[in-house]
């Protein structure tokens, strides 16, 4: 069985700045399902959309897509 491999770290980043999907949605004047769908991996934003996330949760948009690497 194939294993699914998560794009973005969305629902954690959303956790560590401790913000939650709705303020989200509402910061970028989207619905609370497509946030959602984002923080599951379900769907993915667009790139215009990460950066607008990124900029919204003041953070580099690589930090929403790759996890850092352990030292």
């Amino acid at each position: 069985m194939e294993e699914r491999k998560d794009i973005n770290r969305l629902k954690v980043v959303l956790a560590e700045k401790k913000r939650t999907n709705k303020w989200l949605a509402e910061t970028l004047g989207k619905d609370q399902a497509t946030v959602s769908k984002w923080c599951t991996n379900t769907s993915q934003p667009s790139l215009e959309m990460l950066m607008r996330i990124a900029e919204a949760l003041e953070v580099d948009m690589k930090d929403l897509l790759w996890p850092l690497k352990q030292q």
